[in-house]
């Protein structure tokens, strides 16, 4: 009965393939033990981490690896069509080398996880940042993968030089008609190599303030001040003057302050007193960089020119309303007097005024 002819081979020859393939199986399952009970445990001995990761990482290609030499062995031993054992050993080329290929796309992500994630994650990283991983990672992957199809179809017998000279013609038909599209690529790759800025900034851009939602590869979500969500493309920004206003040391105000016509010299000097020890009173003040001094005759008022800066982690909006609150009720104790537009006529003793005839007059 095992001399039997089934589909050009013995039913022997079929028993002994099959047992060659569930051999594979078998062999998976104790290198699987080994790995787990053996090898683990010596490398958990060491003081890195890269034996680790190789480890793990090359037990799935390993098992895959022995499945399909088992059925290379298998498949080979066996009288099939010219077809098909052609098929089958393209089909076979091509897997050994996507299995090396997945390996080393493993492998480095795993790296990158174990080595740069940290890095990138650390808040006083100055080196990498967090956005610009997923971008790294992306880039080798592809890299790797890319590398690894086409030694694939190589191996497997196609004319690599003739797809590739295809793909290069359409590719630069494709740059062509998407060049907005790979300028705003090369335009987030510059943020994210440069950072400018990082999510959750402010940033004045473009007539636009608010604060950064999310940077992606082809353009920047803005949230701004009126809570509208602004969507600019990269490469605008990057051809654009930024003004990061989260990474100012300090908030300068500046305040004009106008006083009457009719204060006398001590109490523009008592004003000036009072606004240079504004610090003491308001805590929010920087108290080395301030400047006050009287600097104009305005029309209808003595012009007071206010510099101050507000620290970086005070509440700048409550700081200004503490400074004007203080100003106003130091001034008005003082006796100081805001001015306000006004105009004064002057009129001669011997001057009439020009008689205009109106309805009432006339009668």
């Amino acid at each position: 009965m095992l001399e039997q002819t089934f589909y050009g081979n013995t039913i022997h020859q079929w028993i002994i393939s099959v047992l060659i393939i569930l051999g594979a199986f078998v062999l998976n399952k104790g290198f699987v033990l080994l790995n787990k009970h053996v090898i683990h445990k010596i490398t958990s001995k060491t003081k890195n981490r890269l034996d680790d990761i190789l480890f793990q990482m090359l037990e799935a290609p390993v098992l895959l690896g022995i499945a399909l030499g088992a059925i290379w062995i298998a498949t080979s031993r066996l009288e099939l069509d010219r077809s098909l054992d052609m098929f089958l050993f393209r089909a076979y080329q091509i897997l050994i080398v996507i299995n090396i290929t997945w390996f080393a796309v493993r492998l480095v992500n795993s790296l990158i996880e174990e080595y740069l994630a940290p890095i990138a994650n650390d808040p006083n990283n100055k080196r990498i940042d967090n956005n610009f991983l997923p971008i790294i990672r992306r880039s080798l992957l592809g890299i790797i993968w890319a590398i690894g199809i086409v030694m694939a179809l190589n191996n497997a017998g196609f004319n690599v030089g003739t797809l590739i000279a295809s793909l290069g013609i359409g590719g630069l038909a494709f740059a062509l008609a998407a060049q907005d599209t790979i300028k705003n690529i090369f335009g987030g790759i510059t943020i994210f190599s440069d950072r400018p800025f990082r999510i959750g900034d402010r940033i004045k851009v473009d007539g636009f303030d608010g604060i950064i939602e999310d940077i992606g590869i082809r353009s920047t979500r803005l949230r701004t001040m009126d809570r509208c969500l602004v969507t600019i493309p990269n490469f605008k920004l990057v051809e654009a003057s930024v003004e990061n206003v989260s990474e100012e040391p300090m908030r300068r105000v500046l305040s004009k302050i106008g006083l009457t016509y009719d204060t006398t010299p001590e109490k523009m000097n008592q004003a000036l007193e009072i606004l240079k020890n504004m610090p003491k009173t308001v805590a929010g003040i920087d108290s080395k960089d301030i400047f006050v001094y009287f600097s104009d005759f305005a029309d209808y008022s003595m012009i007071i020119t206010f510099i101050y800066f507000i620290k970086k982690k005070s509440d700048i909006p409550e700081t200004i309303s503490q400074v004007n609150l203080a100003v106003l009720s130091a001034f008005n104790k003082a006796g100081l007097q805001f001015a306000f537009p006004t105009q004064t006529l002057h009129l001669k003793a011997d001057e009439k005024l020009p008689f205009v005839a109106t309805e009432e007059n006339q009668k």
